[in-house]
């Protein structure tokens, strides 16, 4: 099988890489070193990145993205092209309101009452949120669809939902640059394992591959040896990198992708 020359990606802040030098794209949070930039780079394959941070489902499918930035941003598939035999999608973070929370946390415990968790505040007035099998099902709906509308707009393409790089591992606790508390590490825990539940069950019902770096980051939380997440910085300028993917980590993606097309 030849190797893919036109690949597409879709997705999330997981896939963008917001706070890992150079970014290329200021009002998406993007990267020039994001695991698309690598991905395209080892396959020899012309990269269209629609990944903005922030994106939801919607914002891909339907919903314009109004960033950080103020930029209108419109829906990610819009700009997948027809001829794409690849697309990789890293979504359904942002549904169950993942990194928000942990951000959230993280200022509300550090600097309470602080501008940041004030500003973040309205968002999770009641707490860390407890992912439901409802909330389960419309991010997994939403990533099924996505695959859906993939296939009709490029029918070449061979679509990858690729999941979330293990955040809270066995060995992540309380420390520098994980200010929480015990039992908001379970809580952040446990939206993990919901978010790994919606890409599951998205890849079933649509029949796409799922890449489950999930499975494979488990050694590379927070608090490992060798950690493929950013740690909680306090640095404004640096602050929503905060429990996303380091170059390390984007890197490692590459490269269980590649392995999974061209193995």
């Amino acid at each position: 099988m030849a190797p893919p020359a036109i690949y597409a990606a879709l997705g999330s802040s997981f896939a963008a890489g917001p706070g890992i030098s150079p970014i290329v794209d200021v009002d998406a949070g993007r990267s020039g070193r994001n695991y698309p930039h690598v991905l395209a780079g080892l396959l020899g394959a012309r990269l269209t990145d629609a990944t903005v941070s922030g994106a939801t489902t919607s914002t891909i499918l339907d919903t314009p993205q109004q960033t950080m930035t103020g930029v209108r941003i419109p829906p990610q598939l819009q700009s997948l092209p027809q001829t794409a035999d690849l697309v990789t999608v890293t979504a359904g973070g942002n549904d169950l309101r993942y990194a928000g929370a942990m951000l959230f946390t993280a200022w509300n415990n550090v600097q309470p009452g602080g501008p940041v968790a004030e500003m973040m505040g309205a968002d999770f007035a009641d707490g860390i949120p407890a992912p439901g099998a409802q909330d389960i099902g419309r991010a997994a709906a939403g990533l099924t669809e996505i695959v859906e509308r993939v296939r009709a707009r490029a029918p070449k393409a061979r679509v990858l939902l690729v999941d979330y790089l293990t955040v809270v591992g066995d060995r992540t606790a309380p420390g520098p640059g994980i200010p929480f508390e015990r039992e908001q590490v379970d809580a952040f825990r446990a939206i993990q394992s919901a978010l790994e539940l919606a890409c599951a069950t998205a890849a079933r019902q649509s029949g796409a591959e799922l890449v489950a770096v999930s499975r494979a980051s488990r050694d590379h939380a927070l608090g490992s040896d060798q950690p493929w997440i950013s740690p909680f910085t306090q640095d404004l300028n640096r602050t929503g990198s905060s429990f996303h993917p380091n170059a390390t980590g984007m890197a490692a993606v590459a490269a269980l992708i590649q392995e999974r097309v061209t193995g």
